[in-house]
């Protein structure tokens, strides 16, 4: 591979980068700042501590995150992203990491890709990503949903599947790693276009034919989700927005307060008369919007038999919701459902066997004694 000969400060901007004719090009690109609006990995990694760790791992992260930043900004990147990674996932399983990482956070990467960068890596035959994020974190969202060919990231060491929260050698790719990275991949070949947003991005730019600059500065609206080859559908993450350390923050302390606030919620909906707990869980902060007229009991008497109401399962709560809604309970079925959850239920809770014609006939069965829920999907799915 060939050096470019360039002035180290007189990268274009990627405005100044054209997209056409780009089909038979090979573009690596950085991912913070770069193809990413944003420049910062603490949200992606606070998504990830939280979903494999919860909110213990969650504090650890946020405890440590101060010196991340004094070592980030003043000693080296490496350091700091060192101490990101060991504070979210060290002794976290690696299906665990893998796991949210396909499922939670494909939906905040893709509603953060920078316009100019993506103009560009989609118009190029061949794609590359190299990041000094773990390649483990990133890759499904990368190669799935952005069409990315190759993905150089820090490697994590494990131990009996089990993150250990350090890195494999030669450490996180930043700077003069990035370029080793990209000498092992290409050999000597030189990609046609380099996409960096900061100094330590130029090892690995002056290595391409041309390299171009993404700008931090100002606000630019991020590329529109019917714009990607593939569009996220299923997410399954627990937190609604990408958090920040003050966001972060305010879920930890909260947490406390919450756990008090959902006793009280359960106490209500298990306690209380089924027509009430409508009123109980208004007044407890929970709203429950009720559109179109409710179908009344089933006439016994008359014959007719229940209504199979068909839940989108967002949650483990579908049902009980449904009853509130209706005024009375509403039997559900079920599967996988832990012993703890069907004690504390106020709705009657059938489990399925995955017999398809035992199960058919328990339908049947139910539906002559009343109204009946249903999950078909058989797992949650927070995405409407």
């Amino acid at each position: 591979m060939v050096a470019m000969e360039v002035d180290m400060g007189l990268f274009p901007p990627v405005e100044k980068c054209s997209s056409v004719g780009r089909e038979s090009h090979t573009v690596v690109a950085d991912l913070d700042g770069t193809l990413l609006r944003g420049r910062s990995s603490f949200p992606y990694f606070a998504l990830l501590a939280f979903e494999v760790g919860g909110a213990l791992r969650l504090l650890l992260l946020l405890l440590l995150s101060p010196l991340a930043g004094v070592l980030y900004y003043f000693v080296s990147e490496s350091a700091g992203v060192k101490v990101l990674i060991f504070a979210a996932l060290a002794g976290a399983r690696v299906a665990d990491v893998e796991s949210a990482a396909r499922a939670v956070l494909p939906k905040f990467y893709a509603a953060d890709l920078h316009p100019e960068s993506w103009r560009v890596f989609q118009a190029c035959g061949r794609r590359c990503v190299l990041t000094a994020n773990p390649r483990v974190m990133v890759e499904a969202f990368l190669r799935d949903y952005i069409g990315a060919d190759m993905v150089l990231g820090t490697e994590l060491g494990t131990y009996g599947g089990r993150a250990t929260g350090f890195v494999l050698p030669p450490g996180v790719l930043v700077g003069e790693n990035k370029a080793k990275a990209l000498r092992t991949a290409f050999g000597e070949t030189s990609p046609e276009v380099g996409l960096g947003d900061r100094k330590t991005d130029y090892p690995f730019m002056s290595l391409c034919q041309e390299g171009y600059m993404v700008s931090s500065g100002g606000e630019v609206a991020p590329v529109s989700r019917d714009k990607l080859p593939k569009q996220v559908v299923f997410h399954d993450g627990r937190l609604v927005q990408k958090p920040s350390p003050v966001t972060a923050l305010l879920i930890v302390l909260w947490l406390p307060v919450g756990f008090l606030l959902a006793c009280l919620r359960i106490a209500a909906g298990a306690l209380l008369p089924m027509p009430l707990v409508y009123y109980a869980f208004r007044a407890l902060g929970v709203r429950v919007t009720v559109r179109g007229t409710p179908p009344p009991p089933p006439a016994k008497s008359l014959g007719h038999t229940g209504v199979l109401f068909v839940c989108s399962h967002r949650s483990l709560l579908d049902p009980i919701f449904l009853s509130a809604a209706l005024g009375r309970p509403i039997a559900a079925v079920t599967y996988s459902v832990s012993r703890l959850s069907e004690f504390l239920s106020p709705i009657k809770t059938v489990p399925l066997t995955r017999d398809r014609a035992r199960d058919a006939a328990m339908i049947k069965e139910l539906l002559k004694e009343g109204d009946l829920a249903i999950c078909p999907e058989g797992t949650t799915c927070r995405e409407p």
